[in-house]
């Protein structure tokens, strides 16, 4: 079944890979981004590009998931040009790294703002038109860091993660009965294939920042970094997280997995999503609203 879809942060990365294979899937897609006559017009000019060349039906939109405007006006947009909206992907976000400590309290903001606010100015853009649907997907994509390994100096970027994930459990026992889908992706740490690292964010107090240089933290962040990377199998590909969402997307209403693990290092996050996700499906049950796991079909 053809779908109208939506993603967000689609200028690079898992957005951009999952964009593309999306459309190849043969569904509608909006590759979403701020800035699309400024800095990001080269990203859109490469999804034109794209669409032209595969013959796919890939778009951009301008959408800023910092601002609600930016996201109603985006949202509207794909509406108006279709008269639905099938599924909402939240992919936008943004990494640090870096002590914690040396991070200010404004960073930690920030990065909460487009890890986990952005998902909440997009729903409230989105889900009237999918409740008034009485069908709909929402798709997450999160982050094992989460509930699995979680090394050090990258605190902003793993509480916003967790935090996004946290939002998502809470959602989907919400629009269940609306007809909505929740399905959460959880990549693992893909060093390669993507920009996460490449362009994470530094602390702003460089003089609180290098205090950790010498002394006991010595090293650490290298020793980090270097061990996340040989986790890493050498065939791991960014690709596989996108080739998982289509594969999610393309399956039939209330056959979506509620989580789906693509982790190559295997960090143990699927071990304590799996017992945490077990935990909630029978306090559900004990409490008399075991239904709200399963979607409704409406009519």
């Amino acid at each position: 079944m053809k779908h109208v879809i939506v993603i967000t942060g689609a200028s690079s990365g898992f957005g951009a890979l999952t964009a593309r294979a999306l459309a190849e899937a043969g569904h509608t897609v909006y590759a979403s981004m701020r800035e699309t006559t400024g800095r990001n017009a080269s990203a859109v000019a490469d999804v034109a590009k794209y669409a032209a060349e595969h013959k796919v039906d890939l778009r951009s939109v301008e959408l800023d998931v910092a601002s609600q405007e930016s996201a109603d006006a985006g949202i509207g947009r794909i509406i108006a040009d279709n008269g639905h909206l099938d599924v909402v992907i939240h992919n936008a976000g943004h990494m640090s790294f870096g002590p914690a400590e040396a991070f200010t309290p404004e960073q930690f903001a920030q990065l909460y703002d487009i890890n986990v606010l952005s998902t909440q100015r997009v729903n409230r853009a989105a889900l009237p038109q999918l409740r008034k649907q009485g069908k709909g997907l929402l798709v997450w994509v999160s982050s094992s860091s989460a509930r699995g390994g979680t090394p050090p100096y990258l605190s902003p970027y793993f509480a916003a993660k967790a935090a996004m994930d946290s939002l998502a459990v809470s959602y989907a026992s919400e629009l269940t009965r609306w007809g909505i889908e929740t399905s959460i992706i959880v990549p693992g740490a893909f060093t390669k294939g993507t920009n996460h690292f490449a362009h994470s964010g530094k602390p702003a107090d460089t003089a609180r920042a290098a205090e950790y240089d010498d002394g006991p933290y010595a090293g650490v962040p290298d020793m980090a970094l270097e061990g996340l990377a040989s986790l890493e199998p050498s065939d791991a590909d960014a690709a596989d997280v996108a080739k998982e969402i289509v594969r999610v997307v393309d399956l039939p209403f209330g056959k979506r997995p509620f989580r789906s693990h693509i982790d190559p290092s295997e960090d143990g996050a699927e071990i304590v999503n799996g017992v945490a996700d077990r935990v909630r499906a029978e306090m559900f049950r004990r409490i008399g609203i075991a239904d709200l796991l399963i979607p409704r079909v409406n009519a």
